[in-house]
């Protein structure tokens, strides 16, 4: 078999770690916009963090021949959730970099992020063993993205009848991380929820 082992590693557990560390980052997100105690330098550390437990379990796919669940789909979970911390951190960044402050939208866009991501992570701790479960938890996660799009819009609403053109395209380029990242999160679930169709 050469580089590939024939016994099947927890890539359950692989999941579970770089989805905990993802949902601490948008926990942080979400404080920092809510100018509690968690920084933009947390956020950053926390993505590094969540990039090294994806490239962990990228390589363990790599070298595995036996996967618990179609190769394809853990693939695409560790993706859409790597993707959900990657918009973080370009948000913090962006902020930094355009001088944006922090409004109501972007907190509570943050906010329902992080319930979206954390019942990602709930429902990724439930997938081995208790999937109906885990698919109520996906079910979840998907509610988030449409309250973050209905508060997207909103926000742009209100941009748009501001004056400053500028202004109006710093802030727009920051709710579109947000909602981006809510868009990932359901693609997450959605991975989940066939998971669990093909294996039930």
């Amino acid at each position: 078999m050469g580089m590939f082992r024939k016994n099947k590693q927890d890539f359950y557990q692989l999941l579970e770690k770089q989805s905990e560390i993802t949902s601490m980052g948008i926990k942080a997100l979400a404080e920092y916009l809510n100018q509690k105690s968690a920084s933009a330098q947390q956020v950053i550390d926390l993505e590094k963090d969540a990039d090294e437990a994806r490239l962990i379990l990228i390589d363990e796919l790599n070298k595995t021949f036996v996967t618990p669940v179609d190769r394809e789909d853990i693939f695409n979970l560790s993706r859409a959730i790597d993707d959900v911390m990657d918009y973080a951190l370009s948000t913090v960044e962006e902020m930094s970099l355009f001088n944006v402050r922090p409004n109501l939208f972007l907190v509570k866009m943050a906010e329902i992020l992080f319930n979206g991501i954390d019942q990602i992570h709930q429902s990724i701790l439930r997938l081995k063993k208790n999937t109906m479960v885990a698919y109520q938890h996906a079910l979840e996660a998907k509610k988030s993205e449409n309250d973050i799009e209905h508060i997207y819009r909103q926000a742009l609403v209100e941009l748009f009848q501001g004056k400053d053109l500028v202004t109006m395209l710093k802030h727009r380029e920051i709710y579109r991380h947000l909602s981006n990242a809510a868009d990932r999160c359901d693609e997450a679930a959605n991975v989940i929820c066939n998971i669990i169709v093909k294996n039930t």
